[in-house]
């Protein structure tokens, strides 16, 4: 998967009313509603006197458009650039840069940067189902992210460095979540939330893990610490696997991840996993699934003072 799996001479990537009927079509398979109180008596609204793409509910009388409702609200940039931003964060493995969108989008950096982080929003999920279930694996690993002192020439102090909790399920999805320290209190309320307690837990030697797992169907470990790695089946190498997708995308694209957007950032590396080429899912059709999951969603720029 890579930006050069886009095909660029796509009309909804150039053309301003193919990318809205995209859009359209995406957001409203079975015909336009309203976002204002969810009545399907609309009609579209035509003639030079109104732009492009405008609807008005014949109930409650509102105009809206196919961005209302999600996060390209109120955006002045182009909805064919839009939907190329989307397609080039999902077709990207390790994902794409906001100089990168700046440069290929035509748009300033400062535009880029917020955009993809409206993206992510829309790769957030919302209403998200447990993680495994009956005769299922989910392994649950942490690691670090994070700059390191030693490759910093004039740092002041080492940088701030945060832990990622993932749970992967062997085979399916995987969910992600920054947390303040790795202890049974701090895991427990994510991992029982975010994981069925009908599956079996594979985790490695953790002491955290140890009550926790009793909670699960069946919970399992290796011991890092004494070199054991595989025994069967109980590993935490797909995990492991995730995590590293994850930081050649961090320190080799991003290079530099504030924790107060990390959250986002997870979800981003979190949503092309599981909707992943092993699974069936392509670029296109990745794309097309985080264009529907920007619905219900806004992101408003809110600047540091």
């Amino acid at each position: 998967m890579s930006v050069e799996s886009v095909d660029f001479t796509n009309p909804i990537f150039t053309n301003e009313d193919k990318a809205r009927e995209h859009l359209e079509t995406l957001r409203w398979p079975d015909g336009p509603f309203c976002p204002h109180c969810g009545s399907v008596n609309v009609h579209r609204l035509e003639g030079k006197s109104h732009r492009p793409g405008l609807f008005q509910c014949n109930d409650c009388a509102q105009a809206f458009t196919v961005t209302v409702g999600g996060v390209m609200e109120r955006s002045h940039i182009p909805l064919r650039k839009w939907v190329l931003a989307f397609y080039l964060l999902n077709s990207s493995k390790k994902g794409i840069s906001a100089h990168q969108l700046h440069r290929m989008l035509g748009i300033t950096y400062k535009s880029a940067w917020f955009m993809a982080h409206r993206v992510r929003e829309a790769m957030s999920p919302a209403n998200p189902s447990p993680l495994g279930g009956h005769g299922k694996t989910v392994e649950a690993d942490e690691t670090v992210v994070g700059g390191k002192a030693r490759n910093r020439a004039y740092a002041k102090k080492p940088p701030r460095k945060a832990i990622v909790l993932s749970l992967v399920e062997r085979g399916g999805h995987v969910r992600s979540f920054k947390i303040a320290k790795v202890t049974a209190k701090t895991l427990r309320p994510v991992i029982v939330q975010a994981a069925s307690r009908k599956s079996r837990l594979v985790t490695d030697e953790d002491k955290s893990y140890i009550r926790l797992g009793d909670e699960f169907a069946k919970h399992e470990s290796v011991n890092h610490r004494y070199a054991e790695y595989v025994r069967g089946d109980v590993y935490t190498n797909t995990a492991e696997n995730f995590f590293s997708i994850l930081k050649r995308g961090i320190y080799g694209v991003y290079h530099h991840v504030s924790e107060a957007h990390l959250q986002r950032y997870l979800a981003e590396f979190d949503f092309r996993y599981s909707n992943r080429a092993k699974l069936g899912v392509n670029d296109g059709e990745r794309a097309a699934r985080a264009i529907k999951g920007a619905e219900g969603k806004r992101l408003t720029y809110r600047p540091a003072h």
